[in-house]
């Protein structure tokens, strides 16, 4: 148990460097809009999804667009069906509280590195806690410091600091690459994506890269035999 919860840790701090910046931007973004760091630190934890966050902080106004509040997070957060179908079979050692309590904070950081470590290991409790406990607190606590110093700290794009989950993301598609399926489900994906979100913009581009790269993931598995088995091959 405590090897695992080692491990969680171990693997998670990459991610929780690159949330920092993005955390600061979010808390700065939400004050600006008349947030305070208490509604800020509730929003985090009962939201905890960064892309929903940010745009629910574009479209916030007075009074709020509930509707449009709602229906832009559930479209961006549509991907955690997919996630979460994925993760389920994996999650045989998990009490039915465990996978309430840890599954709500489910991110794409810890999903995928929960996903790679059942490549060869059983996933447990004390891994996934291990991810998702420390990365969870760190998103908490920079974004109500970033509502509280917001004006102070500047505006972090300027550093370059909004690329920070842009590089988390592309180190972890690389510890996924298996071959040919991979590169035509990523190359979809994000292909669709990047075109949805110039033509429509966002958060449509979301629901387009998941569609498409499931798509060619299915194609691509389809036509070669035995990149299915490629891709299974821990």
């Amino acid at each position: 148990m405590r090897h695992d919860l080692r491990m969680g840790l171990g693997d998670i701090w990459p991610a929780m460097l690159a949330a920092v910046p993005i955390g600061f931007l979010f808390g700065a973004l939400a004050a600006a809009k008349g947030l305070s760091p208490l509604e800020v630190l509730v929003m985090s934890a009962l939201v905890f999804a960064g892309g929903a966050q940010f745009a629910a902080v574009e479209l916030w106004t007075t009074p709020a667009p509930i509707f449009a509040l709602v229906f832009s997070t559930l479209l961006i957060n549509a991907r955690h069906v997919l996630m979460s179908a994925s993760l389920a079979p994996k999650l045989g050692g998990f009490s039915l509280g465990q996978k309430l309590a840890g599954l709500y904070y489910m991110a794409d950081e810890n999903w995928a590195l929960a996903e790679k470590r059942a490549r060869t290991h059983r996933l447990t409790p004390a891994y996934w806690f291990g991810l998702t406990v420390p990365f969870m607190l760190c998103w908490l606590m920079t974004s109500t410091l970033g509502a509280t110093i917001g004006a102070a700290m500047g505006d972090p794009r300027r550093l370059g600091a909004d690329f920070a989950f842009t590089a988390l993301f592309i180190a972890l598609v690389a510890a996924f690459w298996k071959g040919r399926v991979t590169f035509w489900t990523v190359a979809a994906a994000g292909i669709a994506s990047a075109l949805t979100y110039r033509l429509a913009g966002p958060p449509w581009h979301v629901l387009a890269g998941a569609a498409c790269g499931l798509l060619a993931a299915w194609i691509a598995a389809g036509t070669e035999p035995a990149a299915v088995a490629e891709e299974a091959t821990p």
